[in-house]
């Protein structure tokens, strides 16, 4: 069950991972904000794998494997 829910909060972490970094494509002119923008995509990521992991490591393999099916939808939905 956890490997599961893991996997489904990783596909949603990556949906919202891979929004915000095309989104935050619009301040490319304006650097502070970009980078800002990208610490806070980083933490986030970071701060929901950390969560995955204190699991063990199925659930971070579960989490892993969704957010990489976020990343396949996301491209997918570019081309």
């Amino acid at each position: 069950m956890m490997p599961l829910l893991c996997a489904g909060l990783g596909l949603v972490l990556g949906l919202c991972y891979f929004a915000a970094l095309r989104a935050s494509l619009r301040f490319a002119d304006r650097p502070l904000v970009l980078g800002l923008a990208s610490l806070l995509r980083l933490a986030a990521a970071g701060g929901g794998f950390w969560a995955a992991a204190q699991a063990g490591a199925g659930p971070l393999l579960a989490a892993l494997g969704g957010f990489l099916a976020g990343r396949w939808v996301m491209v997918r939905a570019a081309r």
